[in-house]
Order: C-alpha cells, then sequence, then structure tokens
C-alpha cells in the first residue's frame, strides 16, 4: 500500500502516520509486519503473535499475554495501525541528528569518534549519571576500536535504526 492510499485524517488535523518515519524506516516496518502476519492475511491477530513467538523460540504465551498485546491496538491490528503503534512507543525518542548534536559537544574537532575513557567520565559524573554497570552495558554493546575511540556517529545511527550501517 502506498503511503498516500494510507492517508487517513485524523482529530488533530492532517496528521499522518507515514510523515513519523523515513522510506527506510517504514520498509524496515513493513518487512517485520509481514514477518508477523504469518496467514498473509493483512492483520496480526493473536494466532499470528502466537506463531512469531513460536517461531522466535518462546512456546508457551500465555492466551492472556497475547490478548493484552492485541488489545493495545485501537482495532484490527493493519500495516498502517501497526505503524502508529510503533509511532506510539517511539515517540520522545530524539532523532538522529539531535543525538549526533548531542555527542558533538564532545568533539569539537568533528573527528566522529569521542575517546571512551572521556566519555565514560561524563556520562558518569554529569547531569544524569550513569551508572557503572550502565557505561559497561553501552561499551559491550558499542565497544571502542583498538585505539580507545568509540564511534559516535555509527552509535547515533544504531540508536535511531537499529542497525549499524554497512
Amino acid at each position: 500500500m502506498s503511503p498516500k492510499k494510507a492517508k487517513k485524517k485524523t482529530e488533530g488535523g492532517g496528521s499522518n502516520v507515514f510523515s513519523m518515519f523515513d522510506q527506510t524506516q517504514i520498509q524496515e516496518f513493513k518487512e517485520a509486519f509481514t514477518i508477523m502476519d504469518q496467514n498473509r492475511d493483512g492483520f496480526i491477530d493473536k494466532a499470528d503473535l502466537r506463531d512469531t513467538f513460536a517461531a522466535l523460540g518462546r512456546l508457551n504465551v500465555k492466551n492472556e499475554e497475547l490478548e493484552a498485546m492485541v488489545q493495545e491496538a485501537p482495532g484490527a491490528i493493519n500495516f498502517t495501525i501497526f505503524l502508529s503503534m510503533f509511532g506510539e512507543k517511539l515517540k520522545g525518542t530524539d532523532p538522529e541528528e539531535t543525538i549526533l548534536n548531542a555527542f558533538k559537544i564532545f568533539d569539537p574537532e568533528g573527528k566522529g569518534h569521542i575517546k571512551a575513557d572521556y566519555i565514560k567520565e561524563m556520562l558518569m559524573t554529569q547531569a544524569d549519571r550513569f551508572s557503572q554497570e550502565e557505561v559497561s552495558q553501552m561499551f559491550a554493546a558499542f565497544p571502542p576500536d583498538v585505539s580507545g575511540n568509540l564511534d559516535y556517529k555509527n552509535l547515533c545511527y544504531v540508536i535511531t535504526h537499529g542497525e549499524e550501517k554497512d
């Protein structure tokens, strides 16, 4: 379905769920939706969710749990509803540019990376301080390079897109 056909007016005026994401993100959501729509009827229901969990190795999902997931939607879960549900969940996450600009404060030369020790110190001593465990989790997910630098441009991309750039 093309974004133009799926456009739907809401009480707020003319907001369009497809305008919340770029084309790459919409394509990724479409792929996820297609994987979850196990019976290929264009809707995700409890049976689809149960089958998706089974495919991921989780076999004993309680019916109440599936019902609660389906009840989060305002109606039958087609792709547009699926996308708007993710839009609601992701609302409040900063866009990539905002996160990049925050890191650039620590990179006045614009190299695209920051010394890991320096960012660790800043995260543990300034504003909303990170615990040692939180810093360790971050570096486990995004290890510094052999020179001890954190590639914050890649980190920002992963935070906002969910996977590393090729």
